[in-house]
């Protein structure tokens, strides 16, 4: 069986201070992410701490982009979850990080609703860090996977092996 999300939770350092202090720019930032990822937006909420600090979320019909931003040491928290087989979120990370002028990035990808056909679900994670290239728009996303259970990592390589 094929999981049921993708869930990306992602630090992004050295990002621009004006640009992730602007509640509007965060959230058109964080929208056109969505809209990168080809996913449908259902709702949107955003709202600036004082003095500084914009939190959000943009609920999809695929589940969710949410953000937490602390402009006065250049820090972005993403968590990016996407269910279906549609759905790039690899894009969401990038256009973010991006569009927030990270320097580097952290994630975690976490492989949710994997089963052996029991019903019986897990996850698999599998953590990161790099710097981000100039070029990161024009890149094409990786798919990073570990599965710790055997049949589910046979059906992997027997997927890629077939392609």
């Amino acid at each position: 069986m094929e999981p049921v999300g993708h869930h990306y939770i992602v630090e992004g350092s050295g990002c621009n201070p004006e640009v992730i202090s602007r509640v509007e720019e965060v959230e058109q930032i964080m929208v056109r992410a969505a809209e990168v990822a080809d996913v449908q937006v259902w709702a949107i909420s955003f709202h600036r701490f004082s003095p500084n600090g914009v939190s959000g979320v943009v609920v999809i019909s695929e589940s969710h982009l949410s953000v937490h931003t602390w402009p006065e040491v250049g820090y972005v928290a993403l968590d990016i979850y996407t269910c279906g087989d549609q759905a790039k979120p690899e894009a969401a990370v990038q256009h973010a990080l991006k569009a927030f002028g990270a320097s580097n990035m952290h994630i975690t990808e976490v492989t949710r609703g994997l089963d052996e056909e029991d019903k019986v679900f897990f996850h698999s994670m599998i953590t990161w860090e790099e710097t981000i290239p100039d070029n990161i728009l024009n890149h094409r996303p990786r798919r990073r996977r570990r599965v710790h259970r055997r049949r589910v990592a046979a059906q992997a390589v027997a997927e890629r092996n077939s392609n």
